[in-house]
C-alpha cells in the first residue's frame, strides 16, 4: 500500500492543503490581475419648479433651484442603459478601454474571443458602471471602472455630457409641446373667430342692417313721431269739422290722416310682422353676434394661454449640474489584494479547524 505522508516539511498535510495551497493560489491570482481604478463624479439635476426642504436640497431651494427628480430618474436609468453604451461606444471607446492587450485575460471581455456581441458587452458594461441616487438630497453619484485611470475619466466624463444632453433634449421637447399645443388651440380660435366675423359681416351686407335692436329703435322713434303727428292732424281735422265744415283744409288734412296711417302701418311691418322684419332678423342678428363674442373670447383666451405656455416654457428647465467633475484616480481600487488573501487564508483556517476536530472525532470512534 502506498503510504500517505501526514506531515509536509513538518506540517500536517491536512494543514497545508486546506490553508496553505489556497493562500498561495489566491496569492498568485491576485497578483496576475491587473489593476481597477475608479472615477467619481457627482451630480444633481436642477429645476426652479420643484420644491425640497430637506438636506442640500434647502440649500438648492434658499438659491431659488430644487432637484427635478423625474428628470434626474430618467437620467440614471439612462446611464445604465444600452442606448448609453451604444452612444459611448460609437468610436469604439469603450471595446478598447476593457479589451487592452496588457491586461488579465480572466479581467479583460471577451479575452477568448468568444463573446464579442453587443449583450455579454453590456453585461461587462453594468459590471463597471456604477450609478446612486440619493432622493434625500438629490444627488447622483456615478463610478465608472477601467483598467487605466484616463479611460475610466474619459469614460466617466462621457456618460455625464450624454446624460446633459439627455436632460436637455427632454427639456426641449417638453418646451415644444407646451408652446405648440397653446399655438394649435390659438390657430383654431382665429379660425373660429375669422368665421364668426365673415358670417355676421355677410349677414349685415344681405340684410341692409348694421344692429337691428339700434335700428328697431331707431324707427321706433320715427313712429312715434309719426303717431304724435297723425294725433296732432286729426285733433286739427276734428276741430275744422266742427267749427268751418265747408273748409277747403279738410279734405288735405283727410288726406294726410291717411298717409299718416300707411307710412305707421308700413313702419311697424318694417318692425314686426314679416319674415324680413327687424324682430325676425334680430333673432338671427344675436345668434351670429354670440357666436362672434364668443369666438373673439376664445382668441383672448387662447393668445393668453400661449403668453403663459412660453413664460411656463421658459421658467420649465432642468439642467445638471455637476458637483464634483469627474477625477483622474492615482491609486487602483481594484483588487484588494492583500485582504483577498486575509480572507482565504482565515477561511482555510476555520476549514482546517472544523476538519482536524472531525477526523479526531473519527479517530476516537474507531479507537
Amino acid at each position: 500500500m502506498i503510504q500517505v505522508p501526514k506531515k509536509v516539511g513538518g506540517l500536517p498535510v491536512l494543514f497545508v492543503a486546506t490553508v496553505l495551497i489556497p493562500t498561495a493560489v489566491s496569492a498568485i491570482y491576485l497578483s496576475l490581475r491587473s489593476d481597477m481604478y475608479t472615477s467619481e463624479a457627482r451630480f444633481v439635476v436642477q429645476s426652479s419648479q420643484k420644491q425640497q426642504s430637506t438636506g442640500i436640497g434647502a440649500l438648492f431651494k434658499a438659491s431659488g433651484f430644487s432637484a427635478a427628480s423625474e428628470e434626474a430618474f430618467a437620467a440614471n436609468d439612462y446611464i445604465t442603459s444600452r442606448d448609453a453604451l451604444r452612444t459611448l461606444d460609437r468610436d469604439g471607446a469603450v471595446s478598447r478601454a476593457y479589451t487592452r492587450p496588457d491586461v488579465f485575460m480572466l479581467d479583460r471581455f471577451n479575452a477568448f474571443g468568444w463573446n464579442d456581441g453587443k449583450d455579454k458587452l453590456f453585461k461587462y458594461y453594468e459590471d463597471m458602471v456604477s450609478v446612486k441616487y440619493d432622493t434625500a438630497s438629490g444627488i447622483t453619484t456615478l463610478e465608472v471602472k477601467a483598467f487605466n485611470p484616463a479611460d475610466a475619466k474619459k469614460l466617466n466624463q462621457r456618460l455625464l455630457d450624454q446624460a446633459e444632453a439627455l436632460v436637455n433634449r427632454m427639456n426641449e421637447r417638453g418646451r415644444e409641446d407646451l408652446v405648440s399645443y397653446a399655438n394649435a388651440e390659438l390657430v383654431e380660435a382665429k379660425d373660429q373667430a375669422r368665421k364668426a366675423a365673415v358670417s355676421l359681416s355677410t349677414f349685415r351686407n344681405r340684410e341692409g342692417i348694421v344692429d337691428p335692436e339700434k335700428q328697431a329703435a331707431v324707427q321706433l322713434q320715427m313712429i312715434s313721431k309719426l303717431q304724435d303727428e297723425l294725433i296732432s292732424t286729426k285733433t286739427q281735422l276734428v276741430q275744422l269739422r266742427s267749427l268751418t265744415p265747408q273748409n277747403p283744409q279738410i279734405p288735405v288734412l283727410q288726406t294726410r290722416v291717411g298717409e299718416l296711417g300707411k307710412e305707421i302701418q308700413i313702419q311697424l311691418g318694417q318692425i314686426a310682422g314679416d319674415q324680413r322684419s327687424l324682430a325676425a332678423s334680430t333673432v338671427q342678428f344675436q345668434r351670429l353676434q354670440l357666436e362672434s363674442t364668443l369666438a373673439d373670447r376664445e382668441l383672448a383666451a387662447a393668445i393668453s394661454s400661449l403668453q403663459e405656455a412660453r413664460n411656463e416654457a421658459r421658467r420649465k428647465r432642468a439642467y445638471v449640474e455637476r458637483i464634483v467633475e469627474p477625477n483622474l484616480p492615482d491609486s487602483h481600487s481594484d483588487p484588494k489584494r492583500v485582504r483577498g488573501i486575509l480572507n482565504v487564508f482565515v477561511v482555510g483556517l476555520l476549514f482546517w479547524g472544523v476538519l482536524s476536530m472531525v477526523l479526531a472525532g473519527v479517530r476516537e470512534h474507531s479507537d
